[in-house]
């Protein structure tokens, strides 16, 4: 069953349909805190294409544009205004420089795929933008990066809530395992890369 602002978010969503995905999605890319996850939004929204509320392909065009702006303006505040932001940031500030300055040297050794498996890593996305902002990392690099983890983590959830339908009652209540499953998924792709461009530095060809 859905309960307190999952079903608050869910009748939004089937009211106001691309408009509510767009700026759902939209406002936790810049950062504005959300009591429900992107997650959510995203498999719900595929769970009304499954039902013939909303059509697939354009749940998918708001979800991926929207997360490509809201994380494109947040870069390039960061891009512009990076290292004025961290010396004067306040005490409240949920972003601490020794996270980013991790995250930072992860991205510049990797530059584009680094900046992509960012983005796909659940509560680091919003810091891989921020600190590919800080570096920086040339627009050029990153925004083809993010249009690409876009369509790869919004449109994979969107298609995911699609395929999930018929079980939804029980996905909605496993939201958060859900999202374990996915976290576990990323570190095997990522471990696998990391192991291939290890064993190519010992075998050139």
């Amino acid at each position: 069953m859905l309960m307190g602002n999952n079903l608050i978010l869910a009748t939004h969503i089937a009211e106001y349909g691309y408009l509510a995905i767009f700026l759902l999605v939209l406002l936790q890319e810049l950062g504005v805190p959300n009591p429900v996850t992107n997650e959510f939004v995203l498999l719900f929204s595929g769970y009304l294409a499954f039902s013939g509320v909303l059509n697939l392909w354009l749940v998918i065009v708001a979800a991926v544009s929207a997360d490509c702006i809201g994380t494109t303006i947040l870069y390039t505040v960061f891009y512009c205004c990076g290292d004025y932001i961290m010396d004067h940031r306040p005490r409240w500030f949920p972003i601490s420089p020794v996270d980013i300055d991790r995250i930072a040297r992860a991205i510049s050794e990797r530059q584009r795929w680094g900046v992509y498996l960012g983005r796909l890593i659940p509560f680091l996305r919003g810091y891989a933008s921020v600190a590919a902002g800080i570096l920086p990392i040339r627009p050029k690099i990153f925004i083809p990066a993010v249009i690409v983890s876009a369509i790869t983590w919004s449109g994979g959830y969107v298609i995911a809530g699609r395929l999930l339908g018929p079980y939804w009652e029980q996905v909605a209540a496993r939201v958060g395992s859900f999202e374990s499953v996915v976290l576990l998924a990323v570190l095997i792709v990522i471990t696998t890369l990391i192991g291939r461009a290890v064993r190519r530095s010992r075998n050139p060809a």
